[in-house]
């Protein structure tokens, strides 16, 4: 990978002949007087007695051009603020100038700062050049008033560009309170001189846009949130602008983008267009998946027929993790809901493959059947999951293909992702899950509750705050459990076998209380599961614990089972 790593100060950055352009597409400005003022209190602590001597402003992430242009792939945001608030000391300057202030002095300063932080002249055409060209919606503002210094009209702007015009008004009335027993331009000249030096970037400089990719998704593994989906955005849109692109067809792909981005949200949109691929193409990872797009995607008409085919499936990406969602009926609700406490993102390729084929009632089968598969596989099997991604993606892109073309033939195919009955009951009964962790104690309550139903034919919602998950042999050892040891403690208090349903108030009044008192309450329970523990035990140790989660194990079987795979 052609890249160059560094850390740079501001001065470094813009204090030269250097030009950076916010592609013509990328995010427009969206920073709010929330970030302005977190920005402003860095700054400022950095002038205080005591205080730090630099404040680190992130990574830059920049794509060469040549060696005096650079195009911001990432940190557009905070180079645009920085130049805002240079300008609203340039502004302060000015006030002074205006004010009869030291005008010559100032004047001086005034051209001083704008040529080593703002614009410079040319040498050759004599011409001031903006060392910050932002994208199209921001571009106009910032050169055609903030640059200047002119007074930037309040109507007839763009969201966007009023949060830049405000930016500019709060950053000046913050320097003039600063300054206001001490109103001297050699003041203001200081402040940024020193402030230059203070600030600085680790800047990444690659040399196209599959490197810059690459850069993203190496920070992203680290921790480190860069925006991937604009550069994937700006690839698209040079592409279309490449092959002769008028600005009708320009704006009808940015409202496209920003329909998509609206409907998904920025932060999903990298995790969709992976779920989108992979229905129809060949396994890819995240890391491989920009490059992908580049090599399949190079042509005005494919960009336009990428953008209509994910539109038409970014409303089905988008409901998969939330059961309410208007696009599913009551039964699909309930399997959508389970699929997202299993926490199973895997099959999401697939989903949307069915989604288009299937008709509504084969979908709702397909849904339980992944929730059965998901059940076995994942929860209690707790098995890998790279063998089965890859299975989904396998079979999304057949149906997508019509290789596959009837759920029977899906069905069937699944069968290497259905963990059989031997191997179900054998981890079922051994199965231990910690509900000190919250998505644990729900599954638990989850599969209690569909035992109950399987054995009694009483349904409850398992979300109901009436009902509490019983720890049989408590959590807490107290009188009456002497004779369980800590190692047998510790190895079956979260084992399933060891826990069971109660009422809330009962749950309350009966506390880590011994097997016998427990017993008594065990047997007026209403839930049939709950009254067997009491029934079928006449004490309870680690025999009885693993005696009875066998049983369970049998219900399971029965109840998370596809028909047709065994």
């Amino acid at each position: 990978m052609n890249l160059d790593t560094s850390n740079r100060t501001y001065r470094q950055l813009v204090g030269n002949g250097l030009i950076y352009s916010v592609p013509r597409f990328q995010r427009d400005y969206s920073w709010t007087p929330t970030e302005w003022d977190d920005l402003w209190q860095d700054i400022e602590g950095l002038f205080e007695d005591g205080g730090e001597e630099e404040h680190y402003m992130g990574y830059l992430v920049l794509q060469s051009r040549d060696s005096k242009n650079f195009d911001v792939i990432d940190g557009q945001q905070r180079l645009t603020t920085l130049s805002i608030l240079v300008l609203a000391f340039l502004g302060n300057l000015q006030k002074l100038i205006d004010d009869g202030l030291e005008p010559e002095k100032n004047q001086k300063r005034l051209e001083q700062l704008r040529s080593t932080f703002i614009a410079y002249l040319d040498p050759v055409t004599l011409i001031p050049k903006s060392k910050l060209n932002l994208n199209r919606n921001n571009n106009n503002l910032y050169q055609t008033y903030l640059v200047p210094l002119e007074t930037a009209p309040k109507r007839n702007l763009k969201a966007t560009e009023h949060l830049m015009r405000k930016a500019y008004d709060w950053f000046f009335n913050a320097v003039r309170q600063r300054f206001s027993a001490n109103r001297r331009g050699d003041a203001f000249a200081q402040y940024i001189d020193s402030l230059s030096d203070k600030l600085f970037f680790t800047v990444i400089t690659v040399n196209d846009e599959l490197n810059a990719y690459k850069v993203f998704e190496t920070l992203n593994a680290r921790g480190v949130k860069l925006s991937s989906t604009d550069l994937l955005k700006n690839y698209l849109f040079a592409v279309v602008h490449n092959h002769g692109a008028d600005e009708r067809e320009m704006m009808e792909l940015d409202n496209r983008w920003e329909r998509l981005v609206g409907l998904i949200g920025s932060e999903s949109l990298p995790d969709f267009l992976r779920a989108y691929w992979n229905s129809k193409n060949k396994f890819v990872r995240h890391s491989e998946l920009f490059k992908r797009i580049r090599e399949s995607i190079t042509s005005k008409g494919g960009v336009f027929s990428l953008m209509r085919d994910l539109e038409g499936n970014a409303h089905i990406f988008a409901a998969l993790p939330s059961s309410e969602d208007s696009l599913w009926n009551n039964e699909q609700k309930k399997y959508i809901k389970t699929l997202r406490m299993f926490n199973v993102r895997q099959l999401y390729p697939l989903l949307l493959s069915a989604y288009n084929k299937f008709s509504e009632g084969d979908f709702t089968t397909l849904l339980r059947t992944c929730c059965v598969i998901s059940f076995r596989y994942n929860i209690i099997g707790n098995l890998a999951t790279n063998e089965q991604e890859r299975v989904y993606n396998r079979l999304a892109v057949e149906l997508s293909s019509n290789t596959i073309s009837t759920l029977q033939d899906l069905i069937t195919a699944l069968s290497t992702l259905y963990v059989s009955d031997d191997k179900f009951k054998g981890d079922f009964s051994e199965k231990e899950m910690r509900t000190t962790q919250a998505r644990n104690k729900r599954v638990v309550r989850y599969i209690l509750f569909e035992i109950e139903r399987h054995i009694s034919n009483n349904a409850y919602d398992f979300e109901s705050d009436s009902y509490n998950l019983e720890h049989i042999m408590p959590e807490s050892i107290q009188e009456g459990w002497d004779h369980i040891q800590d190692r047998d403690h510790d190895q079956f208090v979260y084992r399933l076998g060891n826990m069971t349903l109660l009422n809330k108030s009962v749950n309350r009044d009966l506390g880590n209380s011994d097997f016998e008192m427990k017993k008594e309450k065990y047997r007026e329970s209403e839930f049939s599961l709950t009254q067997r523990v009491a029934n079928e035990n006449s004490e309870w140790n680690p025999e009885r614990i693993s005696e009875h989660q066998q049983w369970m194990a049998r219900q399971a079987t029965a109840i998370w089972r596809i028909t047709q795979l065994n």
